[in-house]
């Protein structure tokens, strides 16, 4: 019965309160009663069952009255509109609305998207809620956006040509939709385990990285993957599709990527934003200190600066470690503010040193390569020093291994500046960043700084003593100085003072200090000499018992 007849049957028949037809109803149940009564009294009893009768359809009537009001009333609340005067009005309204939203989600379900073809999120949505739990699988093309910005006409067509990749991979049987403009899901059902859905993943990631050729151009894609287990009772579908959107985002770029989204990430993602939202205001609130940890010559038996160290202090967190803010300082963008901080708090603090009156000291400072890439990085070095009257002798910048050789044309200019200012340069952490020796003979650095995991036991390890002999016999090969840092035992102070190096910096000799714990340490060489100074026949008696172990 169409929905058209349906109506016209419950207006002319069942509909009460004011319509025509409710007024019908009421006025014909009450003559019928009054002709039963009448009949009644002029041929006697058998009327009385015709007025029995009529009385029991005018309760009919009633009841049925009673229930379309009630069935007006929750249609009405499902279909969240106001109800009407007339309850047909009410029933109306809320019918149509239903049936528009019925029709509304069909359509949804059907969807398509435009360029690929595939289904969007809402058929995928549905297919986890009918299966109720499996594996979410969710792969990117990272060129997308990077090549929408030159081409958008061939960023479409390598995504389209990457959407045929996948479907013809996963086959028929495996449901893949197009969730978001470079992203695809790939339900894996309940019936594969997280390590199955894990390899095919893999291998479906390897296969998407072979080289698309479009319209005479190769591409190599730059695929991520990322995926998670999911269960209806634990988290509704569309938060588990969005947790995974997110991590692809956020997540490390390369190709290859396949990561595992769990709850465990989840929560290490959530505490690094929470991380990141402290940093912003850290600054602002005075949150960031400098301690100091002290540079010393062995041979002459003094300190000669030290390293400018940032620290924070959140009043919530405590101290939080360097290795866990820095990097989130570089990836949000931050590091180039807070280490314009740093610079202005270092050169102010070396300035008060020359009151000590124990002869130059100089004061290094780390320059990360996101400051590097800023054009004018030395005349905003140069205006520091001027800022705060330091001679730029006094000075110390240190990059990493790895920065200095990122862009030898760059860092061949930077520091033919910086020497042109008379600022000294050291290479940090020297021996970890892989470059090639004709890379750094470019660069007319003043100081290598040998990493601490090469200093760690040094006088056990011969991989390390290898190593550390090579950098000491570069470094006056070169004509430069060498630092060895990390110095956190006598022994290890000792080896490296044999084979050549003279300059330390280290818990041995001292912990990172506060600017006026630091002047106290100079001031007073007592304890920092006893370290130092050890007669010969220790020397050869503590390096016999340590290398016999």
């Amino acid at each position: 019965m169409s929905r058209g007849v349906s109506k016209l049957l419950m207006r002319r028949v069942y509909l009460p309160d004011g319509s025509g037809s409710s007024r019908f109803l009421r006025a014909s149940g009450s003559m019928l009663v009054g002709a039963a009564v009448v009949a009644a009294a002029f041929w006697g009893y058998p009327v009385i069952a015709f007025a029995a009768l009529a009385t029991v359809s005018l309760g009919a009537i009633l009841s049925m009255r009673w229930r379309v009001g009630v069935l007006a009333a929750r249609l009405a609340e499902l279909a969240r509109v106001d109800p009407r005067t007339s309850r047909w009005q009410t029933l109306d309204d809320a019918i149509g609305l239903l049936e528009d939203r019925i029709r509304s989600s069909e359509d949804r379900l059907d969807q398509r998207h435009a360029l690929t073809g595939l289904p969007t999120r809402e058929p995928l949505l549905a297919r986890m809620a009918s299966e109720g739990a499996g594996t979410l699988g969710l792969i990117a093309l990272g060129d997308f956006d990077r090549l929408c910005a030159f081409d958008p006409a061939l960023a479409d067509r390598a995504l389209k040509h990457f959407a045929e990749r996948i479907t013809r991979m996963v086959g028929d049987g495996r449901m893949v939709a197009h969730v978001d403009r470079s992203h695809f899901a790939l339900w894996l059902g309940a019936s594969v385990s997280s390590e199955d859905a894990e390899r095919q993943l893999v291998a479906i990631s390897y296969a998407l990285g072979d080289v698309m050729h479009e319209e005479g151009r190769e591409l190599v894609p730059e695929v991520r993957v990322h995926h998670t287990a999911w269960a209806a009772p634990q988290e509704a579908a569309t938060a588990t599709l969005a947790r995974l959107i997110a991590a692809c985002a956020a997540g490390p770029e390369g190709p290859l990527h396949v990561q595992r989204v769990d709850a465990a990430s989840a929560a290490a993602e959530r505490d690094r934003y929470a991380l990141e939202q402290d940093l912003r205001g850290a600054l602002h609130n005075g949150e960031f200190a400098l301690r100091y940890q002290p540079q010393v010559d062995a041979a002459s038996g003094q300190v000669i600066g030290a390293e400018a160290l940032l620290r924070w202090h959140n009043p919530a967190r405590g101290m939080v470690s360097p290795t866990l803010f820095i990097p989130i300082l570089e990836s949000a963008g931050m590091i180039e503010e807070v280490g314009l901080w740093v610079l202005n708090a270092a050169c102010r603090e070396a300035r008060a040193w020359h009151r000590l009156g124990q002869g130059p000291l100089t004061v290094a400072v780390n320059v990360s390569a996101h400051q590097l890439d800023r054009p004018d990085i030395h005349t905003l070095i140069k205006r520091t020093l001027e800022r705060h009257s330091l001679r730029a002798g006094l000075l110390e910048i240190e990059l990493t291994e790895s920065a200095a050789a990122a862009d030898v044309g760059r860092a061949e200019r930077l520091f033919e500046a910086l020497h042109g200012l008379g600022i000294h340069i050291a290479i940090d952490d020297f021996g970890t960043g892989f470059s090639s020796l004709s890379a750094l003979r470019a660069l007319a650095f003043d100081k290598i700084k040998i990493d601490r995991q090469f200093v760690t036991e040094v006088e056990r390890r011969r991989d390390s003593q290898a190593i550390c002999q090579s950098i000491i016999a570069l470094a006056r090969g070169l004509g430069i100085r060498v630092l060895a840092e990390g110095v956190e035992r006598q022994e290890e102070y000792l080896w490296l003072r044999r084979h050549g190096c003279s300059e330390f910096q280290g818990y041995y000799f001292s912990p990172p200090l506060g600017g006026a714990e630091f002047q106290a340490f100079v001031r007073n060489p007592a304890p920092l000499r006893d370290r130092l100074v050890l007669d010969a026949r220790q020397v050869q008696t503590t390096l016999s018992q340590r290398l016999a172990r």
